[in-house]
């Protein structure tokens, strides 16, 4: 069993597009984001893996690393064992007492299988998006961390020496290191830079460095060592929790949509044909009723069994944490809202964590809020959101896309995102009518329907007034009671009409000015 609660790192900014003060204006590319993954053997990590994959056009992989947690850990391979309270094998239902090794199976190579998938379709990815990496780069970045024993941080490992070297190096850059399992490879990256260096005097300057760089993008605490050693060691270090308007894809996704339309996107029938036939991806994917297990005897993990019932599944001696569902049904992602602010979608949303994207966004918290139990860092429960729409159709409607370019070889038999274009930041009077000069266009010269939506996550909290909200080209009246100073967000959406619709966005942040 593997609950996540889900947190992020506030990125504090990467390098900003350029200011514009006229919409002509064009603005600079921006570099992509530089992400590390560590992730355990949960089969939500291996399907996360899968969509990080599809979605690695965006971002600049330094790192694929094999990583512990309370949930999975290999052991040392000399019969030393762990028992630490609370845990699966330690519970008061079931206690095994110490452990060699915890539900981690012989000769685990999830990544490698995963990153030798990629190289399969890479040939048809390509011919989709150039910007896909090629497989040797991807293998070169595969790592073992510390996946001995939960939470050791006692020495170093290939996977945290290269989660330091990638901390140390000139690049100021932000680090987004994606934390699927347990904290301790990224913990011990952090001790070992202290145990090198704290008695230098270079210290001072190399803490710094390496607190404004490290963002821990945390699903779940799934060890002790970010709160017993990162947290009063490296308080500068960010991780912050988005906590509204958040994308639910873990283990509850679908009873968390239940009584929607939405519930069509965790079906059986969706995921089959948009998931599960698409060749070598849709292979490793795991959905209920598909006879693996994440390791062999593993009593947690009866998703590969169908057609019991709960109380059947007991009574074959597994621990039945979750109801059964259906075959072919969708199990989990719960690790994917740990990268989906990060994807390049033009929402932003890697620029700050109040902007607000695919995975959510953070936003300050009323007394009643507090007093309800949304408090960060470690609550379960997320406020409701009226600023962000319901992004689940375009998120899991471009992943379907991206696994069809994996299985066509030809661009004009896929479907491919709308390309907006247009300024990003403008200053504006208050009082004025501003004209949105966007230009909008389908590589594959689909219709495409637009909207335009303000998100009030900027300071100004009134309403704007668009000439017409469904025309890329119009203008926005914008009120007289704006301050000096103050932002103004407005987001395009663009949405093809393919039968799998595919959805890109604009922010441009207005300036009071």
């Amino acid at each position: 069993m593997k609950p996540k609660l889900l947190y992020y790192t506030a990125a504090v900014s990467l390098l900003l597009f350029a200011c514009t003060t006229s919409p002509k204006e064009e603005a600079q590319e921006q570099p992509k984001p530089r992400v590390i993954v560590t992730c355990d053997p949960e089969l939500d990590d291996n399907n996360s893996l899968i969509r990080f994959l599809l979605f690695s056009t965006d971002f600049e992989v330094e790192g694929l690393i094999y990583a512990s947690s309370r949930f999975h850990w290999k052991g040392d391979g000399k019969g030393t064992t762990q028992y630490i309270p609370n845990r699966e094998y330690s519970s008061e239902e079931r206690d095994l007492g110490p452990q060699t090794s915890w539900r981690w199976a012989e000769g685990e190579r999830f990544i490698d299988d995963l990153v030798e998938a990629y190289e399969s379709v890479y040939p048809n990815l390509k011919v989709h998006n150039p910007n896909y990496p090629a497989p040797e780069v991807l293998k070169s970045k595969i790592y073992v961390g510390n996946v001995e024993f939960e939470g050791d941080i006692s020495h170093d490992t290939p996977g945290s020496d290269r989660i330091k070297e990638i901390l140390l190096d000139d690049d100021p850059r932000p680090v987004f290191i994606q934390i699927w399992g347990g904290p301790s490879t990224a913990s011990r990256a952090l001790k070992s830079l202290e145990e090198e260096y704290k008695d230098s005097p270079e210290w001072e300057s190399i803490k710094a460095k390496v607190s404004a760089k490290a963002k821990f993008c945390l699903s779940g605490m799934q060890d002790l060592s970010y709160e017993e050693y990162v947290q009063p060691n490296w308080p500068e270090v960010e991780s912050i929790m988005l906590n509204a308007g958040v994308t639910s894809l873990g283990y509850g996704a679908k009873r968390a949509v239940a009584g929607t339309k939405d519930t069509i996107y965790f079906s059986p029938a969706w995921t089959l044909e948009n998931v599960k036939s698409k060749g070598v991806f849709g292979e490793h994917y795991r959905v209920w009723g598909d006879g693996r297990q994440m390791a062999p005897g593993d009593f947690t993990d009866y998703f590969g069994e169908k057609g019991y019932s709960a109380d059947e599944l007991r009574e074959m001696g597994y621990w039945v944490w979750t109801p059964p569902q259906p075959e072919g049904n969708f199990i989990s992602e719960g690790d994917t809202p740990m990268f989906l602010n990060l994807i390049g979608n033009g929402l932003r949303a890697h620029e700050s964590q109040e902007y607000g994207g695919w995975a959510g966004r953070r936003k300050e918290l009323t007394e009643e809020e507090k007093a309800a139990g949304y408090t960060a860092p470690y609550a379960m429960r997320r406020v409701k959101d009226e600023v962000l729409p319901n992004f689940l159709p375009a998120i899991q409607n471009n992943f379907a896309a991206r696994l069809h370019w994996s299985v066509t070889p030809e661009y004009e038999n896929a479907n491919h995102e709308p390309v907006i274009e247009g300024p990003l930041e403008m200053n504006v009077a208050a009082g004025s009518t501003v004209d949105l000069d966007i230009a909008v266009s389908d590589p594959d010269n689909d219709e495409v329907s637009t909207s335009w939506k303000q998100y009030k996550v900027g300071s100004y909290k009134g309403d704007v007034s668009f000439a017409n909200a469904t025309e890329a080209a119009t203008s926005v009246s914008i009120p007289a009671d704006a301050n000096s100073g103050d932002t103004i967000h407005l987001v395009l959406t663009a949405t093809d009409n393919q039968e799998i619709p595919m959805t890109s966005y604009h922010r441009i942040i207005l300036t009071i000015n």
